[in-house]
């Protein structure tokens, strides 16, 4: 499974039916995401640059292409960004590597 931070904001529309029908939203997004085969971690209405603030568990990018385009589908939500996280072990194995391969910039 992949880990994803998902950073989202409400359209107008969007807005407009939060407002008229104040609810908690986690569970329609818990429903999407684990329709998809994965698992909602977090769940936190926002304010700034992005309404919404997501961490959810997905088996592969598929998924999460499927997970996004039916969010941006509904016409509530807009501006969808998406961020892979990866554990601590695995960014310290990543610079690992990167050191081992030997990379020279230009003009060095």
């Amino acid at each position: 499974m992949t880990t994803y931070l998902i950073q989202a904001s409400y359209t107008a529309q969007g807005v407009t039916g939060l407002i008229q029908s104040p609810e908690d939203r986690s569970g329609m997004v818990r429903s999407l995401v684990e329709g998809l085969g994965g698992t909602l971690e977090s769940f936190y209405y926002a304010f700034g640059d992005h309404d919404v603030v997501e961490i959810v568990e997905l088996p592969d990018s598929v998924s999460m292409a499927a997970f996004s385009m039916a969010l941006g589908a509904s016409g509530a939500v807009t501006n969808v960004k998406t961020t892979v996280l990866i554990p601590v072990n695995e960014g310290v194995e990543a610079a690992r590597k990167a050191g081992s391969i030997g990379y020279r910039p230009p003009g060095s």
